[in-house]
């Protein structure tokens, strides 16, 4: 099915691209952008040809009407009695090599969020790299409340947000966080108001995309793995990634503008 989607249009996404931005909008806006089987395959197949794109140099991903993301399409689950076990499965393994891709990229991920982020949504909001939400905007785990449990990489990215207990509380409880709660735990990074969302996404895009790409790479990689590694481990990988950032043309290209007191312009490479 992957296969067969590069050569068709997308129907739950709609995917820009311009200026250094691929722009990836959820986009079945009638179903709180819910995540059924097309929409897992078809983020795999956007976020592959992302990361297989060095002229992407950041994403940008929203979610069309009134909803960020609703997570799961609940509704079609309802309909498969014994069969939900195989198809939770069908839908998570794509939707998760998907997640795995963006939050590999160089490019960084921003998520600008409105109305709600829920289940799957929170794995996106748990996982880029930036997220502006609207002042309205709720984050809330919601699976315990169906009987299942998290997917999405939110009980990957979440424990290192915001700690094990207080991640163990969004679970259990499904307890909904305002926009200015989840400010405040670190979930997420800037709340503008409601009408401000768009414009404010879009500028920090513009800016980063115009940024040194490799180092954003670099520097997500470290951040990433700083929890798995020994000190000396990590002090290792700083090295190789600082080198590896100062052979590139942004770094030389950086450095030189320094020391010019001039405007640096990176390339990406």
């Amino acid at each position: 099915m992957v296969a067969t989607l590069r050569r068709m249009d997308f129907e739950t996404l709609i995917v820009e691209r311009s200026g250094g931005i691929a722009r990836l909008t959820l986009h079945r806006p009638d179903a709180a952008n819910g995540i059924n089987l097309r929409m897992s395959e078809e983020l795999l197949v956007a976020a592959t040809s992302f990361a297989d794109d060095p002229s992407v140099r950041a994403v940008l991903l929203t979610g069309a009407g009134a909803r960020f993301c609703g997570g799961g399409d609940v509704k079609g689950f309802a309909t498969l009695g014994d069969g939900l076990g195989h198809h939770i499965r069908e839908i998570t393994v794509p939707l998760h090599a998907a997640i795995s891709q963006l939050v590999r990229l160089d490019a960084p991920v921003i998520c600008a969020v409105q109305g709600s982020a829920a289940g799957a949504g929170m794995g996106f909001v748990a996982s880029s790299d930036i997220v502006i939400a609207a002042e309205s905007a709720k984050f809330v785990m919601a699976y315990t409340g169906i009987g299942l449990t998290p997917d999405g990489s939110s009980s990957w990215f979440l424990p290192r947000l915001v700690g094990v207990r207080r991640a163990l509380e969004l679970a259990i409880t499904n307890r909904a966080l305002s926009a200015a709660e989840a400010l405040d735990w670190g979930i997420v990074t800037q709340v503008v108001p409601d009408d401000a969302l768009t414009a404010t996404a879009e500028a920090l895009a513009e800016t980063i995309a115009a940024g040194p790409t490799l180092a954003y790479g670099g520097a997500k990689r470290l951040m990433h793995g700083s929890l798995e590694h020994t000190l000396d481990q990590h002090l290792a990988l700083e090295s190789e990634e600082m080198a590896r950032a100062g052979r590139s043309a942004d770094g030389i290209e950086g450095v030189a503008a320094f020391v010019e007191k001039r405007a640096a312009y990176f390339r990406g490479a």
